[in-house]
């Protein structure tokens, strides 16, 4: 992976902000990100800061003028907007981007993604797109070979441009290459080299341009949400999702439940064996590790299969985490409900919870002096009038403030400017004091 070099404009850029910043402030980069990561930190170890931390999900396209396919095809202009929304909202926590090149997808012709800009409007969001890239009879393949499995079966169903690797034979115990050599001078792998060169270029292209988003807003004094790292989300979440489909696992679930749990056991034991302890002394301590989850909430599966197929080796995979010196944050997408209690098995202080559809209040209930959360609120007030949206986060504050170990995510409403917003999360940050 080629790895980030700043641009001399992005270094010129980052500096003259810093400037900007510390003439502002009265204070330096550095100093306001210790601050912001101390209440961060305060939070997650269940002490009471000196306000609740604030966190404003970047949405670029909805507040500066600029298209959805501006992230996957003009990452300089992303990136400009990316970073005024942290200069604009000043939140305790910033994300980085999660887009990637549209010309390197378009390039390998993946199946399993929609994005803005490609085979999607541009002002659409992008959309992910499930299929059964592992069929039901190939269990034994991916757990007895999986790079085999992955270059001759999965690469080649989900990315078309690499359909040729089908043909390959396996190469577990190939000791002389020659043998297939002729392969490689074929009409389809020199189309498949020529699209391999096309998303290769595009890609170092797009990094280059986007830079280390990360950490320049760190060097504005932006802590990240979440670092690099960890063991990866569950593992029922990677076989569904990506190998069986939604529609594939749910019936693996009876008819071959335990190719289902050896199959999340051992993408947890590749994980685990190829990931990396958290560095202490790089910028941003505790490393925070964000953990989407979708599948093992209550429109997906019963409590029953819940606790045999999620949970086991979703609790195994953020222990890991723990272990390497992580602090996991699950990111519970849907209706979970009371399986949020599953949290409390975890130790004390060493994770954070992110709830996105469930009440904050009950979370707290549950999870209050035991593990940190991050409330979202409902979509429904991304439609609301600033006022409205201030008088929701005033009422939460009030109920779930006492005692520490919560963190809010913002939702800005859609058509308002700029400046109003600013004036919205000011006034939040204001009510956020202990």
């Amino acid at each position: 992976m080629t790895s980030f070099r700043p641009l001399p404009a992005h270094r010129r850029e980052i500096g003259d902000l810093r400037e900007e910043i510390q003439q502002r402030t009265g204070k330096t980069p550095q100093e306001l990100y210790e601050e912001r990561e101390k209440r961060v930190r305060d939070s997650i170890y269940l002490r009471q800061p000196d306000r609740i931390p604030l966190f404003v999900f970047p949405d670029p396209a909805a507040h500066y003028g600029i298209p959805h396919s501006a992230a996957w095809y003009d990452p300089a202009a992303w990136r400009r907007a990316f970073i005024r929304e942290a200069l604009d909202f000043e939140p305790d926590l910033t994300s980085g981007t999660f887009t990637t090149s549209g010309e390197t997808l378009a390039a390998l012709d993946v199946k399993n993604r929609l994005w803005p800009g490609g085979p999607l409007p541009a002002d659409y969001e992008m959309q992910f797109v499930e299929s059964e890239f592992m069929k039901e009879d190939e269990y034994d393949f991916f757990l007895s070979d999986p790079s085999g499995f992955m270059i001759r079966r999965y690469l080649p169903r989900m990315c078309g441009s690499l359909a040729p690797l089908a043909k390959l034979p396996p190469l577990d115990l190939m000791t002389n290459i020659e043998g297939i050599t002729e392969l490689f001078c074929s009409p389809d792998f020199r189309k498949l080299a020529r699209a391999l060169d096309k998303a290769g270029r595009e890609m170092r292209r797009y990094r280059l341009a986007m830079g280390n988003l990360q950490e320049d807003l760190a060097q504005l004094g932006f802590p990240a949400l979440s670092h690099p790292g960890g063991v990866g989300v569950a593992p029922f979440d990677v076989l569904s999702s990506f190998f069986r489909g939604m529609k594939g696992s749910m019936l693996d679930m009876y008819r071959q439940p335990d190719n289902v749990i050896r199959a999340c056991e051992a993408i947890l034991e590749r994980r685990i064996a190829t990931a990396l302890p958290a560095d202490p002394k790089a910028r941003g301590n505790p490393k925070r590790v964000f953990m989407p989850l979708w599948r093992g909430d209550k429109s997906f599966m019963s409590k029953a299969h819940f606790d045999r197929f999620y949970w086991p080796t979703l609790k195994k995979t953020m222990l890991a985490a723990i272990k390497l010196g992580y602090v996991p944050m699950p990111v519970f997408e849907a209706h979970f409900g009371d399986r949020l209690r599953c949290m409390l098995e975890l130790p004390k202080g060493k994770a954070v919870a992110v709830v996105e559809h469930m009440d904050v209040v009950q979370a707290k209930d549950i999870l209050g002096g035991h593990t940190c959360i991050i409330g979202n609120v409902p979509k429904s007030l991304r439609y609301k009038s600033p006022k409205e949206v201030l008088g929701y986060y005033k009422d939460l504050i009030a109920k779930c403030a006492k005692g520490g170990g919560l963190m809010l995510n913002i939702s800005l409403p859609y058509d308002t400017p700029v400046e109003k917003l600013k004036d919205m999360v000011r006034r939040i940050s204001e009510y956020a004091t202990y």
